[in-house]
């Protein structure tokens, strides 16, 4: 610059501006998003607040934890490796602010370099995409049939014969071929049983329950990307049973998560947001269950990783609750046989949850390692796993002795009730 000015050239000279870097490339560009060449915003955060960078020097901070980010990114980026998925999105929220820790779409794109990336990498899979969820939507029907006292934990249902509507017939994946208890239904992931559940509380009810979790809206987060929810209409006795175990009405990993977020922090709403949150100003948002439904909840989710299909969700250390999830693709009026969405749902330490984690893995393939499975148990439990061995400790929750009091007394009761056979059911 300073060889140039002493050429002396009239009308020869510089001219400052602004440009944009974006240092953590593909870390999260589907949060932050992207500006044009003057600098407008485009794309995420920097379209839904771009008048305000543009108007305030003040930092807009956000409350994505750079740590927590990259390890979602690196170990969802290894599951879409390994199954050799097309896809996968992951969220990490805290449980009562909703304040959203780590957010991942994947492929992921330069922000640099938005012109070059292909549509599918720009495509926000965790706020944008919806899906049909499959069986983590279990957690929604045990939560508001326990809620509306239509079961108690002690109650159960005979899940011997499949359910046959018209020309659909609803089996369990797993079928056990007896009486379960309700907290068994919840272990094994009976669709069956399940189905009985919904039934016994209705349509209105359901709809009232999802609706009351933001689960029938899209999401009310800070960016423009937000995909709506597909419900069904009308609202038939049969969408009330398929959605029951997550067929049938789609929605964003981040709506799942912070639904997912009221089920175990004490029955309250968890709006998600991208923005750091004061402490001392986070109020509780308003109650959409009761503080001892959230409890129960707690438990069943407690039991499904101790003794159900989440299993390989259990991390060394800390007291994870989850549910696993497995959902066909739609397809043509039906579904795909050979093309799934795995999933798994979960908080940690559940004796008082402070974060929620979901992993999605989009179209994973079997491997000879999982005997040829792809369900949410063998390809999204262990990512979580992973997931929380390695963040707990970056977010201040130390690794402890599992302790499984929270679970123990429910065994004992599921064994006493395995002999009272008492159906909740007509």
């Amino acid at each position: 610059q300073y060889q140039v000015n002493r050429l002396g050239i009239p009308g020869l000279y510089f001219q400052r501006e602004q440009r944009r870097f974006y240092p953590h490339g593909p870390l999260l560009p589907h949060v932050v998003g992207f500006t044009s060449v003057d600098n407008q915003g485009l794309a995420g955060i920097e379209q839904s607040f771009d008048d305000v960078l543009r108007s305030s020097a003040k930092p807009l901070q956000l409350s994505i934890d750079l740590r927590v980010q990259h390890v979602l990114a690196q170990e969802l980026a290894g599951a879409m490796e390994e199954f050799r998925a097309i896809g996968a999105a992951g969220v990490v929220m805290d449980a009562h602010s909703g304040e959203v820790l780590a957010m991942v779409s994947l492929p992921t794109y330069d922000p640099e370099k938005p012109g070059t990336a292909p549509g599918d990498a720009r495509f926000n899979r965790a706020t944008l995409g919806t899906y049909e969820m499959g069986s983590v939507f279990k957690i929604f029907t045990t939560a508001m049939a326990l809620d509306e006292g239509v079961v108690t934990l002690r109650d159960g249902y005979d899940v011997r014969q499949p359910i046959r509507v018209s020309r659909f017939t609803i089996r369990d994946y797993h079928p056990e071929n007896r009486w379960l208890s309700i907290p068994e239904i919840f272990m094994y992931s009976s669709n069956i049983g399940t189905v009985h559940m919904a039934m016994d509380a209705g349509t209105p009810r359901q709809k009232e329950f999802l609706g009351r979790l933001g689960l029938l809206q899209p999401a009310g987060v800070e960016l423009s990307e937000v995909g709506q929810p597909l419900v069904p209409s009308p609202w038939r006795e049969i969408n009330t049973m398929t959605i029951s175990y997550g067929q049938g009405l789609a929605v964003s990993p981040l709506q799942l998560t912070s639904a997912v977020a009221a089920m175990v922090n004490g029955g309250t709403e968890a709006r998600a947001t991208l923005l750091r949150q004061d402490a001392a100003q986070v109020k509780p948002g308003r109650r959409v269950i009761s503080a001892a439904t959230s409890e129960s909840m707690r438990r069943l989710m407690r039991l499904v990783v101790v003794k159900g299909t989440g299993r390989k969700a259990n991390a060394v250390g800390y007291t994870v609750g989850g549910k696993t999830g497995t959902a066909d693709k739609p397809k043509g009026g039906g579904y795909a046989r050979n093309s799934r969405i795995a999933s798994f749902v979960g908080a940690f330490p559940m004796d008082n949850p402070r974060y929620v984690i979901f992993a999605m893995v989009d179209e994973p393939k079997p491997t000879k390692a999982t005997f040829g499975y792809a369900t949410g148990g063998w390809v999204a439990a262990p990512v979580a796993s992973r997931l929380i061995e390695r963040i707990g400790p970056l977010l201040g929750v130390a690794p402890r002795a599992n302790d499984d009091e929270i679970i123990e007394q429910m065994l004992v009761d599921i064994e006493a009730n395995a002999e009272g056979r008492q159906l909740a059911s007509n």
